[in-house]
């Protein structure tokens, strides 16, 4: 196996399993580690959103975090992985707008794996790649 290949998947199934727990952890109000930490509810408010928006982000972050690993939908990968650039880097930009910057790392650091997941994809796994040219765009 290629060392692009094997970075890939490395990246692919941190990214994936952080939004898949962290998905849990907004629809179950659970901490914001998984053994110690605020409360998700804690962080949200203190960023001035309501306690309800954790519910909207579980309900996404746990089948997108799926779709980044089930071969196939290629167009909902893309989906996937935009929902997760934009949660991320939300989260970076509340917290700097709030006046929280050691908060801003944490965010950052995960916004690079989904990236370096997203750059690094290989070509039956991208959108107009090889495989997705042969099949035009179908959904597999």
């Amino acid at each position: 196996m290629k060392a692009k290949h094997v970075f890939y998947w490395a990246m692919t199934l941190l990214i994936a399993l952080e939004t898949f727990a962290g998905g849990v952890m907004d629809l179950t109000h659970g901490r914001t580690n998984v053994f110690s930490g605020p409360t998700v509810v804690d962080v949200v408010t203190s960023l001035g959103y309501p306690v309800y928006v954790l519910v909207i982000l579980g309900i996404w972050k746990i089948p997108g975090a799926i779709t980044l690993v089930v071969p196939g939908f290629l167009r909902l990968k893309e989906w996937a992985y935009a929902g997760i650039v934009f949660e991320l880097s939300g989260a970076a930009a509340s917290q700097a707008i709030r006046g929280q910057p050691k908060d801003i790392i944490a965010p950052l650091v995960l916004l690079a794996l989904a990236l370096s997941s997203w750059a690094l994809r290989p070509p039956n796994r991208v959108l107009g790649g090889t495989r997705d040219q042969k099949t035009r765009g179908a959904v597999r």
